[in-house]
């Protein structure tokens, strides 16, 4: 990169109020996502019946395309989380950047340790009197979702500026299907995954507010958006790609939640609704945060706040 002279300082500077207004609203409002979704989900007589008919349309899956699921699921265990945190922090410090490598692994360790407490010692699923087959325990937040969207953020936040779009590209698939396939087995509900991308939105934001106040964060001015193009184009093919997911799944979803739950039809369509709704729920996490970085990039703390 070639740094611009300092007439760009005052633009940069508030580039970066701006973001720092963005990581504090967004966090603020996944957080509130995540209570919202708790109370509605799993305080509720209606959220539980809904959910566990969903999970029992699941035991309709092909067993075939279960088995898949089952093997992309076990793809995310503690080693798999471990290697990736390592990863992410060669990544910073290859950067020569030991901080951003201390936010990129704390994104991933702090998200699954957040998650694991939430899940084991603070919230409950109170018995609301719906027929639960067997499913008592809480399961919100999902372990397996808040890891896959952890190492997506780190991800973004490690990587360089150019090199983003890539990350992006190679991660989100991975990440999202991670979501789904949490749904496709029954290991998870809806909302468990919903909970799962408000808990590592919450700390990818706030560790990109630590490495802002800490002076680690830069402006990139842009050479041009020709040179973007292609990044745009799969920017909108993914949001294009999230809307039909929240739209299809939303439709699924009340249509079936007007009929009888215990019909096996009904179940199907919660359980397919559950799956597109939570395929958009990381869709949209993504773009979000992604959105939250837009023409930044990390630095060391004594370089310039403005960069080409």
């Amino acid at each position: 990169m070639t740094v611009i002279d300092v007439q760009g300082a005052p633009s940069g500077d508030r580039k970066l109020c701006s973001a720092r207004r963005r990581w504090l609203v967004v966090l603020t409002a996944a957080l509130l996502f995540g209570v919202v979704i708790y109370l509605l989900a799993v305080q509720t007589r209606t959220g539980q019946a809904l959910e566990n008919a969903a999970l029992r349309g699941a035991r309709q899956v092909d067993p075939e395309v279960r088995r898949a699921a089952f093997d992309q699921f076990h793809t995310i265990s503690v080693t798999s989380q471990l290697l990736a945190a390592l990863a992410v922090g060669v990544i910073g410090l290859l950067r020569r950047q030991l901080w951003l490598a201390i936010a990129g692994v704390s994104v991933i360790l702090v998200s699954q340790a957040v998650t694991q407490v939430l899940k084991y010692y603070v919230l409950a699923r109170p018995h609301t009197g719906v027929v639960h087959d067997g499913w008592t325990e809480n399961t919100l937040p999902s372990g397996h979702t808040t890891a896959a969207m952890s190492l997506l953020f780190a991800t973004l936040i490690v990587m360089p500026y150019r090199f983003r779009g890539i990350a992006m590209l190679f991660t989100l698939t991975w990440a999202v299907g991670i979501g789904a396939y949490t749904v496709v087995i029954g290991a998870h509900r809806l909302s468990d995954t919903l909970a799962a991308d408000a808990v590592a939105l919450v700390v990818a934001c706030a560790a990109s507010l630590f490495l802002a106040r800490t002076g680690r964060i830069r402006a990139v001015v842009s050479p041009g958006a020709a040179r973007y193009t292609l990044r745009t184009v799969f920017v909108a093919i993914v949001g294009a790609v999230g809307l039909f997911s929240l739209a299809w799944g939303a439709i699924q979803v009340v249509q079936a939640a007007a009929a009888h739950l215990d019909d096996r039809p009904v179940e199907w369509d919660l359980f397919l609704g559950s799956q597109w709704l939570a395929a958009a729920g990381s869709i949209a996490s993504a773009l979000l945060f992604w959105w939250t970085w837009r023409r930044l990039e990390t630095k060391r703390s004594g370089d310039p706040i403005t960069a080409r």
